[in-house]
């Protein structure tokens, strides 16, 4: 552990998976601060062949931050880079073999067919933990094009590919290993009988890092490039966004529950070992890696992408944008119908509405009518999914949940924490907003010297830093 000095600075890179940011984090002892130096929208491409991240286009987006970053705070002391999970570049001698496919892109479903046909879902649970998940990087993997993955000697998931191209060196970080369905979770390293079985080339799959061990210094052009002090070293951190998350929950374990809630909602509780029981399998729960080895027990809910591209079509029909905050205090005094936002019809992007009829009508469900009542039916529904989720974590993993902390943007829809205090029974705490990049500084800063300490540690200097709004459980929105 290195020593503690007074206080630092670090740059964080998250990447959503619709947009985004560089930000400049301020940490000592007492001090927990962050200031978002760029913002860049993060959109998808459709080519001839699917659904595609622009990621080339946005890694010059993150050198432009980070230029930005050492602009205006010139001693920073390391970066570090998160992302959403599942999703890979394939490259051939250092060079990427075309854009990274985007994990809403139908092409998963013959690999999910490929891969159960010699690996029922239940087989594969006992090795990898994972909750069934159709986009999961095993199933990527079987579905790409047998020459293309031939081709290829290195596969790398989105943080690590960026990781790759600052500091030429490829490496796996364990917590976002660990939603590839290729890591042998009870040993914690690369499953390589599954990987053969599949017919997937070993090869292509990077020794394993841990948050908190530096990757590598900058490449000197990267470093010239952003006006980086020479040798500026890379800190691999919780590269899954949602184990940074995670570490910034200003909880306590084992009396709390989690929802890092964005485009999806990750419900769960942590943990300090495996649950592979059959309750687990049977509840589609999964068991993916945390920073210092914690386990995140949790269970992957649609989350605000079905009310944002419900929005989005409503925009595109009508030509200009709808405020959000109007069109959620219209709902508040709207009814609403609580239908099943985990049903796979709601994965594929498009207009939801039609798509929520189709459910209310199959379950004999007076669809709703309004925008307002849309909305309220979709914030009722993922409020149920979670209640339901936290209610089922809690049995799974044996924790006295009490508490429900929402972090993300979903902390910032009142509806949304005031709807899931009342159906789980239970207080939230909702905040902070930007816990993704607080728990990536946070694990950059200890490894820095800045803090120490355990998770237990970085917790408490979260809460004492950012107070959460509380919600109550009562009947009214």
């Amino acid at each position: 552990m290195p020593r503690v000095s007074a206080s630092g600075n670090v740059a964080a890179v998250d990447l959503g998976a619709t947009s985004g940011r560089v930000i400049v984090g301020y940490v000592g002892a007492d001090t927990l601060e962050t200031e978002t130096v760029a913002r860049f929208a993060n959109d998808p491409v459709h080519a001839g062949d699917g659904l595609h991240w622009n990621l080339v286009g946005m890694y010059g987006s993150v050198l432009g931050g980070l230029r930005e970053a050492f602009r205006s705070t010139p001693e920073i002391a390391s970066i570090g880079v998160d992302s959403w999970a599942v999703d890979y570049g394939l490259l051939r001698r250092g060079r990427l073999l075309g854009e990274p496919f985007h994990y809403r892109d139908e092409r998963t479903a013959r690999g999910v067919e490929t891969v159960h046909a010699r690996f029922p879902h239940a087989e594969l649970f006992e090795r990898n933990g994972l909750q069934f998940l159709p986009f999961n990087s095993l199933y990527q993997l079987a579905a790409e094009d047998p020459e293309v993955l031939a081709f290829a000697d290195t596969a790398l998931l989105v943080p690590d590919l960026i990781g790759y191209w600052l500091t030429g060196v490829a490496r796996a970080e364990q917590t976002n290993a660990s939603t590839t369905g290729l890591l042998r979770v009870l040993q914690a390293a690369w499953d390589d009988g599954l990987v053969s079985a599949l017919g997937l080339p070993r090869g292509i799959l990077p020794p394993l890092i841990a948050p908190g061990e530096t990757l590598a210094p900058l490449r000197a052009d990267v470093a010239a490039s952003i006006d980086a002090a020479a040798g500026t070293p890379v800190t691999a951190v919780g590269s899954h966004d949602t184990a940074s998350a995670v570490v910034a929950v200003p909880m306590q374990a084992d009396a709390a529950a989690y929802i890092s809630c964005g485009t999806w909602g990750l419900v769960g509780v942590e943990v300090d070992h495996l649950v592979l029981t059959r309750a687990a399998l049977e509840a589609n729960f999964t068991n993916e890696g945390g920073v210092d080895g914690r386990v995140r027990l949790l269970h992957n809910v649609m989350g605000l992408w079905v009310l944002s591209e419900a929005v989005r079509q409503w925009e595109r029909r009508e030509g200009h944008r709808i405020d959000l905050p109007t069109l959620l205090d219209a709902a508040r005094e709207a009814e609403g119908v609580v239908f099943d936002v985990n049903d796979p019809r709601f994965l594929a992007p498009g207009d939801m509405t039609p798509r929520i009829d189709a459910w209310c009508a199959e379950h004999d469900l007076a669809a709703p009518r309004t925008r307002a009542e849309y909305t309220r039916s979709i914030v009722e529904s993922l409020a149920q999914a979670f209640a339901d989720a936290v209610a089922t974590a809690a049995r799974l993993g044996r924790v006295d949940v009490r508490t429900i902390h929402i972090v993300g943007g979903g902390a910032l829809n009142e509806l949304l924490c005031q709807r899931t205090a009342y159906r789980s029974g239970m207080p939230v705490l909702a905040g902070p907003v930007e816990a993704t990049a607080l728990g990536n500084v946070l694990v950059q800063a200890r490894a820095a010297g800045f803090v120490s300490g355990s998770l237990e540690s970085l917790r408490d200097l979260v809460a004492r830093t950012h107070e959460p709004r509380r919600y109550e459980p009562r009947a009214g929105a």
